[in-house]
Formats: structure tokens, sequence, C-alpha cells
């Protein structure tokens, strides 16, 4: 006993090195990146612009395009091309009509390839048509470097190919839609079956929502033998929300993890600059007549806070507008740095006397209904 001790000491203290340096050389995916919801903020990045293949997290632009079809409603009639998708299924019988909602579901849940079929033949009109709305959905918000071939990420064509960056872009544009984050973080969906004796129910597949970690509110799971393991998440704690992305991660569910404890412990979202009234230049006339419409929100580390600056550029005020009172509503431009970065622009406007007039008018009133 005494001659094992020491040997079970040396083993254990191995383990605790071991798990210390893999924390410390990072997630095990060979592309990741961690983003800000609301500021779209980069707090993370391992190969973030890497085309690579990405399997089933495809089917968040598939879901999107579901739901903003307004046809969420409307029977879909499964075809015999969708029964006979291969891969993962919610296993659809030919001839049923499903409604569009419950494939939906079944597509974010288990993943269901031929959900995904159904999905883009009755969205889309045909595989083609669907993908063509992928496709310009893409570029319409921002994914450069992604090109879909399918609506399930099967590994049936070279070119369906996309980034982790892109990824989290299509991912914060979904998580604005309140339907699309309410499928997302569903953990058990139960579809009626008319045509059979039990109803269908779906458990998500999203272990880190289900039961790895608490902060998690959705995402999609993803795995094809070219494309290995993908991984999309989002995750809520405090007022800080964000998105992970892992693609080819052979360690995904501790990717995501250690993304997400990273970045709760480093950043904290801060009003940098308030809605309403702002002081801005030092000219007489534009004193109490200036604010801005909406606050500017951004997350940073402690020691960024003391480096932020909000920098104003105000035009000149000329004689005339203190003649006859036609002031330009906006009169300049809030510039947010963070050291030399620009982070953020707003116009200035200015408030005359009526608007000063009719806005205390409504405040009172406010003041008066609470």
């Amino acid at each position: 006993m005494r001659k094992k001790l020491p040997i079970a000491i040396l083993a254990f203290l191995l383990i605790l090195t071991s798990g210390t340096s893999a924390a410390a050389a990072g997630p095990s995916a060979a592309s990741a990146v961690l983003i800000e919801q609301q500021s779209g903020r980069v707090l993370y990045a391992k190969n973030p612009h890497a085309v690579m293949r990405i399997a089933s997290i495809t089917k968040i632009m598939t879901a999107i395009l579901a739901i903003e079809s307004d046809k969420l409603d409307e029977k879909v009639k499964v075809s015999e091309r969708a029964v006979h998708t291969e891969g993962s299924s919610i296993y659809l019988k030919k001839g049923e009509k499903i409604p569009l909602e419950d494939l939906v579901y079944g597509l974010m849940l288990r993943s269901g390839n031929d959900a995904a079929v159904a999905i883009a033949e009755h969205v889309g009109g045909s595989l083609d048509g669907f993908v063509y709305l992928m496709n310009e959905k893409a570029k319409e918000i921002g994914m450069k470097d992604t090109y879909f071939a399918n609506p399930h990420g099967l590994d049936d064509s070279e070119k369906h190919r996309s980034t982790a960056y892109d990824m989290a872009i299509l991912t914060r544009y979904a998580m604005k839609n309140a339907t699309y984050r309410k499928i997302s973080g569903t953990e058990v969906y139960r579809s009626p079956d008319p045509e059979g004796d039990w109803d269908r129910i779906w458990y998500n597949k999203n272990r880190l929502l289900t039961e790895k970690y608490k902060y998690c509110t959705g995402g999609k799971t993803g795995y094809t033998k070219k494309a290995k393991r993908t991984l999309v998440t989002t995750a809520t704690k405090g007022d800080l929300d964000l998105i992970a992305v892992t693609l080819n991660a052979p360690d995904d569910w501790n990717d995501h993890i250690y993304l997400y404890d990273q970045g709760f412990s480093k950043y904290d979202p801060k009003v940098i600059l308030e809605k309403g009234e702002v002081q801005a230049g030092n000219h007489p006339f534009y004193k109490g007549h200036l604010y801005v419409k909406r606050e500017v929100l951004y997350p940073l580390t402690k020691k960024e806070e003391q480096q932020v600056t909000v920098r104003y550029r105000m035009l000149k005020p000329k004689k005339q507008w203190e003649e006859d009172g036609q002031v330009p509503d906006v009169v300049g431009e809030a510039d947010i740095y963070l050291k030399k970065k620009k982070l953020d622009s707003l116009p200035v406007y200015y408030k005359g006397e009526k608007q000063k007039k009719e806005q205390s008018i409504w405040q009172k009133w406010k003041e008066w209904l609470s």
C-alpha cells in the first residue's frame, strides 16, 4: 500500500494537469466563435472564417425561412421524396398531412431530414426554389462565405459550405424572432398523429439545453461523416445573451461550456450612451435641445469600461436658425469608440421649443395615467 499511494497521487496530479492544459488550450473545434447577441461583438474566435462543411446546423436557415413564410398553420402534404431522405428522421409517412409548425419542431428538436425536405417543398415550391431562398436570405443578412445546396446539411454537395462566423450571424438574426426562440428552446414537443395509435413525441437532441448547461436557451446540433460534429447554441446569464458556434469539434459540449464560462466571467453589458437628452458641443444654441433616439449597449470587460469614449461632431449653428426656427432634425453625430476602434455611430437630433412642449405634455399625461 505504501508503494501504491504515491503512484495514485501522481496519477491524480497528472489528470488535474492535463485538464488544466486542455482548458488553457481552448476549444477542441477546428473553427469556433463566440458572439454577443445584441451588439454582434465577437468575444472569442478560432479560425472563424474558415469555409467548412456544416451538417445539420444548416436547418437553422430552413427553420427561420419556414417561420417567416407565415405558413405555420398550413398543412403540408408529405412527398415520397421527403419520406426517403436519408439520415436522421421523424418518420413521416407518404401522403400524410402535417402542420408546417410541427415539421419545424421535428426539424429543430430531432433534426429530421425528411422534415427539411417537406418544409422546403412546401415553402419554396420545390427543393431548388427553397435553396434559392436560402441563399438570398444569406446574402441579405450578411453571410459572405456561405453557400447552401440543400435544406438539411447532408454531404450530397461539395458546394454546401459556411463558416462559424456566418452561422453566428444567422443565429443572431434568427434569435430576434420570438417563434424561433420558442422552438429552439423547447425540450419536448408533442405532435398529434391522427392516423397513428400514438402522438409523436420529440425530445431535443441539444444536451446543452436539456442537461449540461443551465444557462443554455437553445440551438441546433449537427453531424455527418465528412463534417464531423457541428454545434450552434445560445445562452443567457443576467443581461448577457451569447451565441457559440463550433465546427468539427470532437468535444463540442465542453467547448461550448468553456466558451460561455469565459464570456460570462469576462464581459458585462454596459450602457455607453443613454437614450434621451445629451450634452454635445459648447454652443449655447444647442443647450437643452439635443437628444438621441436609442441607447448604446455594449459588452465590455472591467478594463475596457475605462477606455470607452463618446465623441460628438456637430453642425455649426446658423443665424437663420435663430431667426426662423427652421433647424434641421439631425444636427450632429455621436461616435462611440473603444480606444481607437469605432463601435457605433448614431444621429444627434435637435428638439425645438414646440417639440419640448409636446413632450412635456405627454410626460405629464403619462405621469397622470400612472
